[in-house]
């Protein structure tokens, strides 16, 4: 018999992830971002979606971009800056984004406020992925569903 799940839930009611797969000295960047993951308790497989807060002065991540999965974004409350290959965006409640997988047009999320900021992201879950970093020596690489995190030339940290 199968385990009935619930249909509707609050944010509020599920875990707040913090934490990064980054080497400490490229996380100081990320310190202040929480998550919440909002397709888990429905077992969504095919994509992710995720409820970002960031306190003042926190990055969602170091710029990035991937090879094979999409990424959407949309500003929910407070006031951010979307920092991509263009330039310095403006992102507050309203405003979207999308980075279409294998287009290198690295990008964060950054709130440069005094209040928090939060915003919602959507994208492909995909078992293998590269992630690239153009700022950064760094590159991410999943493989079975498992990140590993290592300078660009895949030397260790």
């Amino acid at each position: 018999m199968a385990t009935h799940k619930p249909s509707v839930l609050t944010a509020d009611a599920l875990p707040v992830r913090t934490g990064t797969i980054y080497p400490p000295e490229l996380a100081k960047a990320v310190a202040g971002r929480s998550s919440v993951a909002l397709g888990n308790p429905f077992d969504l497989t095919q994509f992710g979606v995720n409820l970002v807060t960031l306190q003042p002065g926190a990055a969602s991540s170091q710029r990035h971009w991937h090879e094979q999965e999409d990424e959407f974004v949309y500003a929910v409350s407070g006031e951010m800056v979307l920092i991509n290959n263009e330039g310095r965006h403006a992102f507050v409640p309203g405003m979207f984004a999308g980075f279409k997988a294998n287009d290198s047009n690295g990008h964060c999320i950054v709130n440069e406020t005094d209040s928090p900021a939060s915003f919602l992201v959507v994208g492909t879950r995909s078992d293998n992925e590269v992630a690239h970093y153009p700022d950064v020596d760094m590159k991410a690489v999943k493989t079975a569903g498992k990140f590993v995190v290592t300078r660009k030339d895949g030397s260790a940290f």
